[in-house]
């Protein structure tokens, strides 16, 4: 379930949403796939947490044709493994002159508890004034 708006007509505080829980086969065919030694198998690596936000950015706000140029992520605490994730991208800054979009990021549980926030700058085609 996700919350789309268009790129077209952007405005601050515009938003989307997507939820996704990662269940630990998962867990085990990210680790198998990066080649990576096994991780603690109650969390959610964080390059897959990461990888809700460019989901988001990429298909949702601002959309096709986002070019990602800055990404920032405080990963508070683990994510727990079976727990679905809401993760957020909202829009804090536009600036039309430069075809930039500034926006914030948050990945939180249905309780709210946050695992992860930052910040994330894009290049987007219609950015609005």
């Amino acid at each position: 379930m996700s919350d789309t708006v268009s790129h077209k007509g952007m405005r601050v505080g515009d938003y989307a949403e997507t939820r996704r829980s990662y269940a630990l086969d998962d867990i085990v065919a990210f680790h198998t796939l990066a080649d990576a030694p096994d991780g603690t198998p109650d969390s959610v690596p964080e390059p897959l947490v990461g990888a809700l936000f460019s989901y988001l950015l990429g298909v949702e706000l601002p959309g096709f044709g986002t070019n990602y140029l800055k990404q920032e992520l405080q990963f508070v605490q683990p994510a727990p493994v079976g727990v679905p994730l809401i993760a957020r991208v909202e829009i804090t800054r536009l600036r039309p002159d430069k075809h930039l979009v500034d926006l914030a990021t948050t990945c939180r549980d249905e309780s709210g508890t946050i695992y992860c926030r930052g910040r994330a700058l894009v290049l987007a085609k219609d950015v609005g004034a």
